[in-house]
This record gives C-alpha cells, sequence and structure tokens, in this order.
C-alpha cells in the first residue's frame, strides 16, 4: 500500500511540475523522464562535472588530481611561474625544446592539490606528493572526468522526494555545485533537469539540449572524440576476454540487477561465454562487431533468466575493469559488467 502511494504522488507531483510549464515546456519534460542517484545518466554527468584534472598530467602526473594555481616549477633549471592554465604550455615548450636533457619537473613545495571531486589537500614537500600519486596509481580503472563538454550554467532541477512527498526545485550554477548536487542525492529522490541546456563541445561549439538522450549522446561523443578522455588505447575483445566479470548494473525497463547477483561470466576467444552461480553453469555464444564506427557486442543465451541479456547491445565505455553497455529504442536500456 506504500508503494502504490509513493508512486501515485509521484505521478501527481509529475503531473504538476509539467502542466505548470508552457507547451514547449511540456513536451521537453516528458520526452526526458526522470532520474535517481543511481541512473548512468546521473553517473555521467557527475562525472561531466569532475574537476578538470587531466591538463597539467605533464606535471603531476596524475588524471585524478591537479595543482591549485597559482605555483612555480622547474624544467631543466628555468623557473616557470605557473599563474594561469595558459602557463601549462610554458612547461611543454620547455621539455620540447630539447632532446639531450632530463626533462625533470620539480614543483615548488608546498601547494595544495584538488581532487577530482574537489577536496583539497595542503601538500608540504615532494615525499608527500609522491605518496598522493602513489595512492592514485592504485587505481588505474576509475571512472574519471569526463572531458570536452562543458554545461552552461545556471541550470534549474526539479526534485521530488517520495519519501517525503515533497517537490521542489534548485539553480545550479557551477560544475562543483552539480557535482555535489548528485554526490547528495538519496535513493528516494527523483530529479527532473529542465531543458533545454545549452552546452559546448570539446571545439567550443555550442548545442542546445532538449531531453535526457541527447544528453547522453553528447556525452558519448565527447568520450569517444575528445582526446584528453582517450589517454589510453585498449583493446575491447583482449580487454573483454580477460579475467571474471559480474554484473553491477542491468536496466530494463526496470532495474533488475538483483536478478543476476552472484552470477559470474566468462568471455572466451572461441567467441562462447560461460555464465555460473552455485556450481551451475551455462555456455552461450558472443559476438562484436563494428557498425558505422559504433563497437557492438552480442549476447546469446538459451535460458529464460540470461536470455533476458540477449541484446545486440552498443558499447557506451570500457576500460580494464569495467565496461558499460546500451541498447537505445524507444527506451534505453543498460548492461554494465565489471570485473571481479
Amino acid at each position: 500500500m506504500f508503494l502504490l502511494k509513493k508512486y501515485l504522488s509521484l505521478a501527481v507531483f509529475l503531473f504538476l511540475l509539467f502542466s505548470c510549464q508552457s507547451e514547449t515546456d511540456e513536451e521537453n519534460n516528458n520526452a526526458q523522464g526522470t532520474i535517481t542517484n543511481v541512473s548512468p545518466l546521473t553517473t555521467y554527468l557527475q562525472r561531466v562535472a569532475m574537476v578538470q584534472t587531466v591538463q597539467d598530467n605533464v606535471i603531476d602526473g596524475s588524471s585524478y588530481c591537479t595543482i591549485k594555481l597559482p605555483y612555480t616549477v622547474t624544467v631543466n633549471n628555468q623557473q616557470i611561474a605557473v599563474n594561469t592554465t595558459a602557463d601549462y604550455q610554458k612547461v611543454v615548450d620547455n621539455i620540447n625544446a630539447s632532446n639531450y636533457d632530463d626533462d625533470i619537473v620539480k614543483i615548488d613545495f608546498p601547494v595544495t592539490m584538488v581532487y577530482y571531486n574537489y577536496i583539497e589537500k595542503l601538500i608540504p614537500n615532494q615525499a608527500d606528493f609522491d605518496s598522493l600519486i602513489d595512492y592514485w596509481n592504485l587505481y588505474p580503472d576509475l571512472l574519471s572526468k569526463i572531458n570536452g563538454l562543458k554545461i552552461n550554467y545556471p541550470i534549474t532541477i526539479n526534485i521530488y522526494n517520495s519519501a517525503s512527498q515533497i517537490a521542489s526545485s534548485q539553480s545550479i550554477i557551477s560544475d562543483q555545485a552539480f557535482f555535489n548536487f548528485i554526490k547528495n542525492l538519496n535513493e528516494s529522490q527523483y530529479i527532473s533537469l529542465k531543458y533545454p541546456i545549452t552546452i559546448a563541445d570539446y571545439n567550443g561549439q555550442t548545442k542546445s539540449i532538449t531531453n535526457n538522450l541527447e544528453f547522453e549522446n553528447a556525452i558519448k561523443y565527447a568520450i569517444d572524440y575528445c582526446p584528453e578522455n582517450n589517454i589510453v588505447t585498449l583493446d575491447f575483445e583482449q580487454t573483454l576476454t580477460n579475467g571474471f566479470w559480474e554484473i553491477p548494473y542491468y536496466f530494463d525497463d526496470t532495474v533488475k540487477t538483483s536478478n543476476y547477483s552472484g552470477y559470474s561470466f566468462v568471455f572466451k576467444s572461441d567467441k562462447s561465454v560461460v555464465a555460473s552461480k552455485g556450481g551451475v553453469y551455462e555456455t552461450g555464444q558472443w559476438e562484436s562487431t563494428v557498425q558505422y564506427g559504433v563497437r557492438e557486442l552480442k549476447i546469446h543465451f538459451t535460458s529464460e533468466l540470461l536470455g533476458k541479456l540477449n541484446f545486440n547491445w552498443k558499447l557506451f565505455e570500457f576500460n580494464n575493469s569495467q565496461i558499460r553497455l546500451r541498447d537505445v529504442g524507444t527506451t534505453t536500456d543498460y548492461l554494465y559488467f565489471q570485473k571481479k
């Protein structure tokens, strides 16, 4: 009875929310729908809103943190003041000036490091700095910031709390505010982005986004084409056939991840895939192709439960420990694998 009341309240909220807007706004919002703290788009948006950290990799060597401006470095006995992001090029130019020097970048401590999640830490010396970088190197496959897409703020987010049955809205004015907003979402909150939202791609071209799928596709474009998101090149089939995988997220109209809890998947080079749980094994087939520049993964099982995974999945992104797939139709379904 409680669940019925919860969803009836959500339906009433959405009706009131959309009916108070113009016909154009109503069309846009009905097309984009609501998302929660575990929705794929929510997690992608949080990564878009992370701190930009790759621009000074030539200095700090990490994509998960950046050195807070201003500071100074010494390269090949030349001291360089890094006061703005444009000054990173001075460091690069010094390194490239000669092939006969050591090109060692020495940071003048203390400096303040800013992590991808906006946490700041004062680093007093080289030893502490080395320890910090060693720590981040323990997580080479952590999904980092999605570069190449900038949101034009402010944006408005409508919120419905199913626990308190309270509707509200919030204006977001910066990446940091957006990151923290998503970070603090709980499972009882449903959010709806108010469209249109203007973004800029890595070429500086602006685009008006009118629904969730367009936003997700813009993020996918940034992942594929922005050079800062493709620092390491991996072979998909080699990655897929290496090790054991589990399903951390599966969405088919609704979240159905729990149906596959405890399953382990091994993709073999002979194009077979073995799923196992509790000593019971089932063998299926897989095939990966590239169609019109998009990597696809086709899975085929014969049992009723595993057969529900039988889609021609499109690859969204992957690294050595995570594979994210989607199937876009009248609705969008998602299948994630992560290394066990």
